[in-house]
């Protein structure tokens, strides 16, 4: 794992990062380095555990992680129980989660109009997320609609966003590609982002669901929507193995990305993709990577040590 020096001088910040053995120098003229944005996801960790995890110890979990100061919690979704059992007392353990006393914000996943309703009308919920895959097949298989419904779909849930104050973010799934031979192409990708944006989404996670994404592709995809849709946050959400985690998060962050999504331990993956699931990038491993520069003051790293001691208590693995 790469190591970080930073050296404040007159004129410029020097970055020193150890890269498989090679010490990169870079020098940020003039500027500081971007804060990061994290976004912890224990709905994506905890959705495809079979044993279904009682709500209090959810709310225990989840509660500790709003201690933290991430960005953003992705703590449940709106999908019918049949489908994801787990899921089944979002209300409950969102009803129960100590929001007064922290500044981090909450999003819930949602399948359908029906769930952002439901999802608008709870003052604990800010972000509402919706899976917009690229593929046709995935699509189907995880909201039970086409792609072009589903265009529909998000045209009404930033309608329901802006009249109940909340943000849409929308997840560009299978974005690297899937295991179904449905058309892919970097083009696919750019003219469905050109979409959403056309349509007024703000936020766009591009998602690696099936942990494919190499580092080649990650640099382009970002460093095109980014330059591209320069008004539009840009988020990854990059499923990844013990292995790779470190080359995809260099290659996102040199392309210009700064919204990470992650999951303690690299819990979850989507259970929706396909029969083996592909874990999440570790959310230790980003908080290594960028370091308290780039976390910002608020980031409470005893209340992190703290949170993940309790990730052992809380997933029945």
């Amino acid at each position: 794992m790469g190591g970080c020096i930073i050296s404040l001088l007159k004129q410029f910040i020097m970055v020193l990062r150890l890269e498989k053995g090679e010490l990169i120098l870079s020098l940020y003229l003039d500027m500081k380095l971007p804060l990061i944005k994290l976004i912890e996801c224990p709905r994506d960790a905890m959705q495809g555990i079979k044993t279904f995890i009682p709500t209090d110890k959810k709310v225990a979990f989840i509660n500790s992680l709003l201690k933290v100061g991430f960005d953003t919690i992705d703590a449940g979704s709106f999908v019918s129980p049949s489908v994801i059992p787990q899921m089944a007392d979002t209300i409950k353990v969102l009803e129960q989660l100590d929001t007064d006393h922290s500044r981090t914000k909450l999003l819930t996943i949602i399948p359908n109009v029906q769930g952002g309703i439901k999802a608008a009308s709870l003052k604990q919920v800010h972000y509402l997320g919706y899976p917009f895959s690229i593929s046709e097949t995935f699509q189907l298989r995880n909201t039970n609609k086409t792609i072009l419904q589903s265009i529909d779909i998000v045209k009404e849930l930033l309608d329901i966003s802006a009249a109940r104050n909340k943000e849409l973010v929308v997840y560009l799934s299978m974005g690297f590609g899937n295991p179904y031979g449905d058309l892919y192409s970097k083009e696919v990708v750019y003219d469905w982002s050109a979409k959403l944006v056309d349509l007024g989404v703000k936020i766009i996670s591009l998602s690696d669901t099936i942990g494919v994404a190499t580092p080649a592709q990650i640099s382009d995809l970002f460093g095109y929507l980014i330059q591209t849709f320069d008004t539009v946050e840009i988020g990854a959400h990059l499923h990844t193995n013990a292995n790779s985690w470190e080359e995809k998060m260099t290659a996102a962050y040199q392309a210009g990305c700064y919204r990470y999504d992650g999951a303690i331990k690299g819990y979850g993956g989507c259970p929706m993709a396909k029969d083996e699931m592909i874990g999440n990038m570790p959310t230790e491993q980003l908080i290594s990577y960028f370091g308290p520069t780039q976390l910002g003051e608020a980031f409470n790293f005893m209340a992190f040590q703290e949170a993940y001691a309790l990730a052992s208590e809380t997933f029945p693995l």
